[in-house]
């Protein structure tokens, strides 16, 4: 599989040599500072650029008929209009906030657990997240996720960044060096906490979910999910 890396930073540079073990090829690379290879020679590319960059780079390739899997967040206002791009050219695209395989299984629990804690309200949910200081946005689009998922089963509609408001679901972000991801979520009653966390050890496994996502959307066409590509 030859693959063109959206994004050359750390994340790029791990699916690069995760990749490459795996007998693929890299055909090319961009940065916000460079670029190398041949776009065209792609088979598939993979996006962790940055949010101002993302729609961009995804457009391109739909127009040059390269399936896309992209893993950058922080863009997602503009979500229905590659929706509409990557249908109206018969494009392939897999967007996901976290391709981690651990990450979408606990996604599935989180949903679960929602849906089991729904008739107890008195229990509160939170969902806290850690990050490394050089992550840009904030909350991560894996608490967005998990959020979403709760919020499907919950007595509440919204959430909110360091909010107060009892109201809405509150998330809160930190950002502590060398934090490669951490999620938690916890139901609080005054009695007890009930709590489900998640945390990435290294970068590897976003970058081989990502590389597996790759490997299934080569040959599709369509607009897909990790749910999808992990049958669940």
């Amino acid at each position: 599989m030859k693959i063109a890396l959206l994004g050359y930073g750390k994340m790029g540079k791990t699916i690069e040599r995760l990749a490459l073990a795996k007998g693929h090829q890299i055909v090319y690379t961009s940065s916000s500072t460079e670029m190398k290879g041949n776009l065209g020679a792609a088979d598939v590319a993979i996006d962790f650029s940055s949010p101002e960059r993302a729609v961009a780079n995804i457009t391109t390739c739909f127009n040059t008929n390269i399936p896309v899997v992209s893993g950058t967040t922080g863009w997602l206002d503009n979500y229905s209009s590659v929706k509409e791009l990557c249908e109206s050219c018969n494009g392939s695209f897999i967007y996901a906030s976290n391709f981690s395989i651990g990450v979408n299984l606990f996604f599935n629990l989180n949903e679960q657990l929602a849906q089991l804690m729904a008739p107890y309200k008195e229990y509160i949910p939170e969902i806290e997240e850690i990050h490394h200081t050089e992550k840009k946005d904030a909350p991560s689009g894996t608490a967005i996720t998990l959020a979403e998922g709760l919020l499907k089963y919950a007595s509440i509609d919204e959430w909110a960044l360091e909010t107060d408001n009892s109201d809405v679901l509150n998330i809160s972000a930190k950002r502590i060096d060398d934090v490669k991801g951490t999620h938690t979520i916890d139901y609080v009653s005054k009695i007890d906490t009930l709590s489900i966390t998640h945390e990435a050890h290294t970068r590897d496994g976003f970058a081989l979910g990502a590389i597996l996502a790759a490997e299934w959307l080569i040959d599709k066409k369509g607009i897909f999910t990790m749910k999808d590509v992990l049958g669940i």
